[in-house]
């Protein structure tokens, strides 16, 4: 599979899983690695699985049964010319199966071992199961998502299993890799999603200045503010706002003609005033639909924007320019990310049905010297 990016040179295997492995893995393929997903055997779809992800885009696939003998010994020859390995099972699933770090290691002193888990490979929760929820729950990450008073918000996974987990992982394996090329020695990387979402409140820290405890979320300055949240429109779509600079929340106030107000310009940081000044903005933005409101903020620094679909982000002008987001077979896919200096942005690559690549791999690991040995760097 022809490969054209950063990461060209570069081989990772994955063992087949669910969540932020596949993730990390479809990432590094995007952005130029050889990534060869190992397939377990079955003989129909799984209920709840699609049979060609999108997070299986730009690898190829082998299937193995990886609790028969032969098959783990072509996974090792696999290895033998890789930089890295993914898995994402429960601590000691891959111990069992002949599979652990110092075995693999063995075989290839160079490799990078990389482990999505969601508690991590030890402490009390190592062997429990759970779900990204649990996970940002447990970390002090949930705690501040819901508005004074109110529970805690479910957020999209995007928290959790992408953010703290998937590009975490993405980061310990690329940083495993580069070592790996100065001293020759891999790595484990022990990626949990518990420690990843707890390292991005750090940026909240830094913003809030200290933690309190206490039942609401007081610490976070930009939940509960009338001036960071989203609006219902007369139409049923949604406006967000986040004007937090006052700069902008200045001209915010001056689009909506509230400048000369006075209860708006002397309690943007008035924690006792949000909700009155909340209540008067969703009365605003109610009077009018979404539409109205695109076009009164459009060209403005008020720090205002539509609240879209992935089919409305598709089909807008933003997009249109950034060619982020692509229509393939009738679905959506969003384009690789992030962008690199001199290189046009590729549209997403072939999902490989599950095996199609067994027969080629083999092949080429059965012939001496078929399979290209690592370059150095």
């Amino acid at each position: 599979m022809s490969k054209d990016g950063p990461l060209t040179g570069i081989r990772i295997v994955e063992i087949e899983g669910i969540g932020p492995g596949p993730f990390a893995a479809m990432m590094l393929a995007d952005l130029g690695a050889d990534v060869i997903v190992v397939h377990r055997p079955r003989s129909g779809p799984v209920v709840g699985l699609i049979d060609r992800p999108v997070t299986d885009r730009g690898k190829r696939s082998l299937v193995l049964d990886l609790k028969s003998d032969a098959d783990r010994d072509v996974l090792f020859k696999l290895l033998a010319h890789a930089d890295g390995l993914i898995e994402g099972f429960r601590p000691g699933v891959m111990e069992r199966l002949g599979l652990g770090p110092d075995i693999c290691r063995g075989v290839n002193p160079r490799l990078v071992y990389g482990r999505m888990t969601g508690w991590g490979q030890d402490g009390p929760l190592a062997e429990r199961a759970g779900h990204d929820l649990n996970y940002i729950a447990m970390a002090g990450a949930l705690w501040s998502s819901g508005l004074e008073g109110e529970r805690p918000s479910v957020p999209p996974t995007l928290v959790g299993d992408i953010g703290g987990g998937a590009l975490y992982l993405v980061a310990g394996m690329l940083s495993g890799i580069i070592a790996a090329g100065r001293n020759g020695r891999g790595t484990v990387v022990d990626a949990a999603i518990y420690d990843g979402a707890a390292h991005m409140q750090n940026l909240l820290l830094s913003i809030a200045g200290r933690v309190e405890d206490g039942p609401s979320a007081q610490p976070n300055p930009l939940v509960g503010a009338h001036w960071s949240r989203t609006y219902r429109c007369a139409d049923g779509g949604f406006i967000s706002v986040q004007c937090l600079e006052p700069k902008f929340y200045s001209e915010f106030l001056e689009k909506l003609g509230l400048s000369e107000d006075v209860d708006f310009g002397d309690h943007q940081f008035d924690r006792e005033a949000w909700p009155r000044l909340s209540n008067r903005l969703a009365d605003l933005f109610s009077l009018h639909a979404r539409s109205h409101w695109e076009e009164l903020f459009d060209g403005s620094d008020a720090c205002v924007a539509p609240v879209l679909s992935p089919r409305e982000a598709f089909a807008s002008p933003q997009n249109t320019a950034r060619q982020t987001w692509h229509k393939v077979d009738g679905s959506l896919q969003a384009a690789t990310a992030p962008r690199f200096d001199g290189r046009v942005p590729a549209s997403p690559a072939e999902i490989r049905a599950r095996g199609q690549d067994t027969d080629a791999i083999l092949a080429a690991l059965s012939v001496p010297n078929g399979w290209p040995e690592r370059s150095e760097r």
